[in-house]
């Protein structure tokens, strides 16, 4: 059976010595010393290796089953998810006003990626809350914030958001569940959803619906969306649960991967529901948590990449095949283990430099975020907005890449469900999918976010990796680092040079280019990534420290990433350069 172990070094490394977070000047930071946020990692640790992970074979293996309109959940879920509850773990970042601990996005971002490594499926549930808990803490009245949050909080009471049915998914202007005003201020919701994460369970006394739905009348298409809250049991004037509402599980769809999540279709027949947000402004209430919701998910990518690489690392050295063409290292052995093989180090190697520095950029986006919220900072906000596709969509299709990379390792064991690899991957594939698809990030960045305020952000972003460049441009330890990120920085610009000059004329030029543009963009922000790593590494080493092995590991995988990784944009950038006639060619009926 796979293993987890919690990377806690790894990741006060990133949160100390890359963001320096206590010294970030960012309220609530400041209580970040090296001794809390260890404490905190090392509580959560036995969480996902004790509680989480031990579930996520039996998860995988039973699924969730609906059983007389009720949903049950595997074998040891409710018993787990019970003890999450207790320990505070789904209240981190919530308002201490109704009931959570106020800390950081960050400390629930890090705290996230040992749980989503752990268990995915098993995470979703509070996961899913949390993004419905945002929305209403941002646009619910003070009344419904109230009732439903404190419940919310700490997951008596879980979430979801309702948006995607058998018809519209991307395009949701298409959606034609409705929502009819009554007398009594509420509305009447029907309709049918689908893929409703976290849908209907037996870990919570009641499941908060966000519902999106158009009223009658209203605006055409994506401007006559509306938000409502649609509660599976009423909630009553004195906080207590009513009556059922008219909402039922179709069914819980049968998937290739988060089998422990029940995934469902929902049917509303006339439920009640109640409007939150502003009326015809669904979409801009539901976008309020996008940017959390998307790092999310760019964070379950790379989490299921991380610990199938735990597990490749330690198969690779324990399994037995072939001999070292430079020369035996196991005399007392048949033969010597997997990892003196050139081809297995080098795929093991750009797993390591992709997780390594996926952690710092997601860590890096949680950062911002908190930067944006608690000192209300737009320009930062303007820069995460700009990255937020990049993160979910780069380190979502990478996350799965080397997942099964590291199956890869097992070679024949890994096809083998016994040996567990596979999950990692089955896993890993829904996140290239929900949240927006991979394809649709990679058209925000480059139909949307580039434009932002006439380009200001990817300026902004620009200038940081001049300024790192600069700053480090005569360190000769780091010249091996600065020289290919600066190589690499020129590529990135180059293509939205090309976007410029060639996306007016036909717009296709930029569009078809738009996912090499997203992949490019994320091989430059790790490799931004990478450079600062390595020159904390470094000067740890010139300090003196009695963990050199540690730090001179990273600035050979930095090394590592900048000569095997990062050169990448450069064929990135002969795709874009392309065009979009190669792509355009053929018509519909030619494929």
């Amino acid at each position: 059976m796979p293993s987890y172990t919690a990377p806690t070094k790894d990741q006060q490394f990133v949160l100390h010595e890359v963001l320096n977070v206590s010294n970030a000047g960012i309220p609530g930071y400041e209580d970040l010393d090296r001794d809390t946020t260890g404490a905190i990692l090392e509580e959560s640790a036995k969480i996902a290796e004790q509680v989480m992970a031990p579930l996520n074979v039996v998860g995988d293996q039973q699924g969730c089953k609906l059983e007389n309109g009720i949903v049950r959940t595997p074998d040891g879920f409710k018993a787990a998810f019970d003890e999450v509850r207790a320990g505070g773990w789904t209240a981190l970042d919530c308002d201490p006003e109704y009931g959570g601990q106020g800390l950081p996005y960050l400390i629930a971002t890090a705290v996230g990626e040992q749980f989503s490594a752990a268990n995915i499926a098993f995470n979703m549930y509070a996961g899913l809350t949390h993004g419905a808990y945002s929305a209403i803490h941002a646009h619910g009245t003070d009344a419904q914030k109230a009732t439903y949050l404190p419940k919310m909080v700490n997951c008596d009471w879980t979430g979801t958001m309702n948006l995607t049915e058998p018809h519209c998914g991307t395009d949701l202007g298409l959606m034609r569940t409705k929502a009819v005003p009554q007398d009594d201020g509420t509305y009447k919701i029907s309709g049918q959803k689908i893929f409703i994460s976290a849908g209907d369970h037996d870990l919570s006394e009641n499941v908060i619906h966000l519902v999106l739905a158009k009223i009658p009348g209203g605006p055409e298409g994506i401007k006559g969306v509306s938000l409502f809250i649609v509660p599976k049991f009423i909630v009553k004037d004195d906080g207590s649960l009513g009556d059922r509402n008219s909402v039922s599980v179709g069914k819980i769809e049968k998937k290739m991967g988060i089998n422990g999540n029940s995934t469902c279709v929902l049917d509303y027949d006339d439920a009640t529901g109640f409007l939150l947000g502003d009326l015809h402004k669904g979409m801009r209430a539901m976008f309020t948590m996008m940017n959390e919701a998307r790092l999310g998910v760019g964070l379950q990518g790379f989490a299921q990449a991380e610990v199938a690489y735990q597990n490749a690392v330690a198969y690779a050295n324990d399994r037995l095949q072939g001999r070292d063409v430079t020369g035996i290292k196991n005399p007392d052995g048949p033969a010597d283990p997997l990892i003196v093989h050139p081809d297995i180090r080098r795929n093991l190697m750009d797993q390591k430099s992709f997780i390594e520095g996926g952690r710092a950029f997601i860590y890096w986006g949680a950062q911002m975020l908190d930067q944006s919220h608690r000192n209300n900072d737009k320009d930062i906000n303007g820069l995460v907005s700009l990255l937020t596709p990049v993160i979910k969509g780069y380190l979502s299709d990478k996350g799965f890449d080397y997942a099964v990379a590291a199956q890869q390792v097992y070679g024949g064991h890994g096809f083998i469900e016994e040996w567990g690899m596979s999950q990692f991957a089955r896993d890993a594939r829904i996140t290239m999918i929900y949240e927006g698809a991979n394809g649709v990030q990679a058209l925000d960045l480059v139909g949307r976010k580039l434009a932002t305020d006439g380009g200001k952000h990817v300026m902004a972003f620009f200038d940081l990796v001049k300024s790192f460049c600069k700053e480090n441009g005569e360190d000769d330890t780091l010249a091996d680092i600065v020289g290919p990120l600066k190589d690499a920085s020129k590529d990135l610009q180059a293509a939205g040079m090309y976007f410029m000059q060639n996306g007016m004329k036909n717009p296709n030029n930029a569009l078809a280019g738009s996912y090499d543009f997203m992949h490019m963009f994320g091989l430059v922000c790790l490799g931004l990534m990478w450079g600062r790593m390595a020159k904390a590494a470094t000067q740890k080493l010139a300090e003196g420290t009695d963990d050199a092995a540690f730090y001179e590991t990273k600035l050979a995988t930095a090394r590592y990433y900048m000569a095997r990784q990062l050169p990448m944009t450069g064929t990135h950038l002969r795709r874009i350069e392309s065009g979009g006639d190669t792509v355009m060619a053929l018509a519909a009926d030619q494929f």
